[in-house]
């Protein structure tokens, strides 16, 4: 008889425990949380796609007269969402070291490796050489943590050579 093996999505645990440990001699240099307030406008702000998107498309199919329920039922859901995602959302941080960013599961993401940082609405998307792509998500001042980024990576990069 075969044997069933568990899926991996299982093994997700929350918070600083799920982070890879540090490397002898490594030093934070800085810890990238999520912003409440920012968490709450970025729900807000695909709330408000969302509205405007099933809005269009109710009038489009003639039904105008079901734009008021279709609003109020998407911002209860989105907000019910956020609610329910929110323990989970402020769980996440990425800590940026000497040598790397060390974020939530396991991922990693070399300093030297960085091809692009860039902001993306509160956030802040790494994408690195092979094309990786690693998300810092809800930050309260995205242009900030790209700067401290940035400048990791070149300091990095001057010890190096």
């Amino acid at each position: 008889m075969s044997e069933i093996e568990r899926d991996s999505v299982h093994n997700y645990r929350p918070g600083p425990q799920s982070e890879l440990p540090l490397d002898p001699g490594e030093k934070v240099t800085a810890v990238f949380e999520p912003d409440p307030k920012r968490y709450w406008y970025d729900t807000a702000v695909l709330a408000g796609f969302g509205i405007v998107l099933v809005g269009a498309a109710l009038a489009w199919m003639g039904r105008i007269e079901q734009i008021a329920v279709a609003a109020v039922a998407i911002a209860a859901g989105m907000g019910l969402r956020a609610l329910y995602f929110r323990s989970e959302a402020f769980a996440r941080r990425w800590q940026l070291t000497d040598r790397r960013l060390v974020g939530p599961q396991g991922r990693q993401v070399m300093l030297l490796e960085i091809k692009q940082v860039r902001r993306l609405m509160g956030d802040v998307q790494i994408v690195t050489k092979s094309g990786d792509k690693n998300l810092i998500k809800h930050l309260g001042d995205s242009a900030a943590v790209m700067a401290t980024i940035e400048a990791a990576r070149a300091k990095r990069a001057k010890v190096k050579h």
